[in-house]
């Protein structure tokens, strides 16, 4: 008997005394083998196949609140305003005209709020020999308005029969009938103060009389004295 017979036969003896029958199973060839191999593949790659279809969906986002405003994504165009709120936003600037007697007269724009003065100081300030006493420096600017600075007064009209001469000024105008153009020809009466005389005829059904222009926004006392005798109205009752 040769010696590796003699070692099979004593691994025998010890497998039969561990598990009982187990030496009598015939023994796995190789075409056994690539069976068993490829059974425990496939195995395998259906356990993997289980364990995939089995891990947790995530979960969706939590939904918004009634009323609650999506979060724009990061460099994306952002939200435009209410339409309400950007028509109830001021106007960042405002437009004069401010001449006379000053450096620098011209068309100026300001920011809101400003004052007379501020008009005046940026178109150079006061000539050394104007007199802007005339004007209330502490008044809000309105947009469209024009400031003159050491303006004389109107002069009457000329009396009927008077030398001819120099250019005679021109008759009152008409409160109830002047044209915006014609409201412009008044000293510190711009393009948006002649819209508002004419919204509050429009609203009021004409002048009663020339001291009505207090109620139109925009007209103080000094600038109503230097224009209250430049104006009329027809059939005043007041």
């Amino acid at each position: 008997m040769t010696p590796d017979l003699l070692r099979r036969q004593r691994w025998s003896a010890r497998i039969e005394r561990l598990v009982p029958g187990l030496a009598e199973q015939p023994r796995l060839g190789r075409p056994g083998l690539r069976a068993l191999v490829a059974v425990c593949l496939v195995a395998a790659v259906v356990t993997a196949w289980l364990l995939l279809q089995a891990r947790p969906e995530p979960e969706p986002p939590l939904a918004l609140q009634a009323g609650a405003s999506p979060v724009p994504a990061t460099g994306g165009p952002a939200a435009a305003p209410p339409a309400s709120a950007a028509a109830s936003t001021p106007a960042a600037d405002v437009t004069v005209h401010v001449g006379g007697d000053v450096r620098s007269p011209g068309v100026l724009t300001l920011p809101a709020g400003s004052r007379v003065a501020d008009a005046i100081d940026k178109a150079g300030g006061a000539t050394a020999d104007a007199d802007p006493s005339a004007l209330n420096l502490a008044r809000p600017l309105v947009d469209g308005e024009q400031i003159l600075v050491g303006a004389p007064a109107t002069p009457p009209p000329a009396a009927p029969g008077a030398a001819p001469g120099g250019t005679a000024p021109a008759a009152p105008i008409d409160l109830n009938t002047a044209t915006a153009e014609q409201l412009q020809e008044l000293p510190g009466v711009g393009p948006v103060l002649a819209q508002r005389i004419i919204a509050f005829r429009t609203e009021n059904g004409g002048f009663a009389s020339v001291e009505q222009l207090h109620d139109v926004s925009g007209i103080g006392e000094q600038r109503f004295a230097d224009i209250a005798e430049q104006v009329r109205v027809a059939g005043a009752t007041g």
